[in-house]
């Protein structure tokens, strides 16, 4: 099971598919598929602030409270460096963003609460395993950006689309090195397993036998896909959030795809509705590519 602090204050609205919606819905050009910049810049911000205020609404129409996610998830030194951001300018970006969401949390002190959180992906592609990392050398790595999330006060990290379960045991090690919160997010493939092949129980208990983060995530998959995974463990109960894509498409396909899928609307609700029952800590729900306010808002049942 699982006994948070933050957890306790929820349940919480989270958003959809940033990247996506950017992407498809407003023209925006993302190198890298890369949305820190955008804190950089005015026009970016206002975009932000417009996508966050939608969030803020699905959340007061429900009654719940509000995770404000950062726009970071590519802003490790890998994916940084590929658009131009050196480890000075990451680190100040990466608390930049932080206290970006922190301003504007304060436009919604109505709702119940507001956690600050810094989103953060893999080092490699979400969508392909790559190499297996080494958890230590992960934990280095993961280290940069996480240390500047504490540093600029982030309630929680929130590590998502994480492939294999030893990067998820080096971003957990990173985040306790950090004294911050950690929620992990792994992605699975349309037969519930990770896309390094390891079934989604198996990894949710190795890295729980390594010292587990403080809860579980599932996300950047229809729930569809999600659903072989559970065989009735214990497991289960430690899986707070879900995050479905809209499109009931692989990895692979909507990697090639040209066209927004933003899927069939009741059939995602009524298949998430289906996985309820195996979830009994479920908290968190919200949306990841192709998805935006409108899904988001459907899964909590509002409009």
């Amino acid at each position: 099971m699982i006994t948070s602090p933050l957890l306790e204050r929820g349940p919480f609205v989270t958003d959809g598919g940033l990247e996506t919606d950017l992407i498809f819905h407003h023209g925006v050009d993302l190198p890298e598929f890369a949305a820190f910049p955008l804190v950089d810049a005015e026009y970016g911000r206002n975009l932000l602030r417009r996508y966050y205020d939608g969030y803020a609404d699905v959340a007061r129409k429900a009654g719940r409270g509000l995770l404000l996610e950062t726009p970071t998830w590519r802003a490790n030194p890998d994916w940084a460096a590929k658009v131009g951001y050196d480890l000075p300018a990451l680190d100040r970006v990466n608390q930049a963003a932080v206290e970006f969401i922190g301003v504007e949390a304060t436009k919604y002190a109505d709702l119940a609460t507001v956690l600050l959180v810094g989103a953060m992906g893999p080092r490699g592609d979400g969508y392909v395993a790559g190499d297996v990392p080494d958890p230590d050398e992960a934990a280095d790595y993961h280290s940069v950006q996480i240390r500047s999330f504490a540093a600029a006060g982030a309630d929680l990290v929130s590590a998502v689309t994480i492939t294999s379960p030893q990067e998820a045991m080096g971003v957990v090690a990173a985040a306790r090195a950090a004294g911050i919160p950690v929620a992990v997010g792994f992605t699975v493939e349309t037969d519930g397993r990770l896309p390094d092949g390891t079934p989604l129980g198996t990894a949710i208990e190795a890295v729980d036998a390594a010292g587990g983060p403080d809860w579980f995530v599932v996300n950047c998959a229809h729930p569809t896909h999600i659903a072989p995974a559970f065989d009735g463990g214990d497991w289960q109960s430690r899986i707070a959030g879900l995050r479905p894509n809209s499109s009931t498409m692989t990895h692979a396909e909507l990697d090639a795809m040209e066209e927004l899928d933003e899927g069939d609307m009741p059939f995602l609700v009524s298949s998430l509705d289906a996985l309820r029952p195996n979830l009994p800590s479920l908290s968190v729900v919200g949306g990841c590519c192709g998805t935006d306010s409108r899904h988001v808002a459907a899964l909590w049942g509002v409009s």
